[in-house]
């Protein structure tokens, strides 16, 4: 498999990964918190999958396999750090409603 469509693949999974952790955002707003931590789970699994793929890359790299530095590799980090700051921002964000849900009667 070359390097972009390894790329691709690890694009593909932290993207799932970044949409479960929005959706988890927006279900713990409407007070959906079981769903919300499902999301979030959904969310790490793809997140670990695109790691994994960026850990092939770094050894393919590490066998020198990998001599040049590729825009869509850089797009490809970008989004995986982008799906770890949201994981982060979900997780904070379930707290925050359920405990601002609990103090509400509304």
């Amino acid at each position: 498999m070359d390097i972009e469509q390894i790329c691709f693949e690890m694009i593909c999974h932290v993207g799932d990964a970044r949409s479960s952790f929005v959706e988890a955002i927006q279900q713990a707003r409407q007070k959906n918190f079981s769903q919300a931590r499902e999301l979030i789970e959904n969310g790490k699994l793809n997140y670990h999958l695109g790691h994994a793929v960026h850990a092939r890359l770094v050894q393919k790299e590490m066998e020198e396999e990998v001599n040049h530095l590729s825009l869509i590799l850089v797009h490809a980090e970008d989004q995986m750090m982008s799906a770890e700051n949201f994981k982060i921002l979900s997780e904070e964000f379930l707290l925050m409603y359920q405990l601002f849900h609990s103090k509400c009667d509304w």
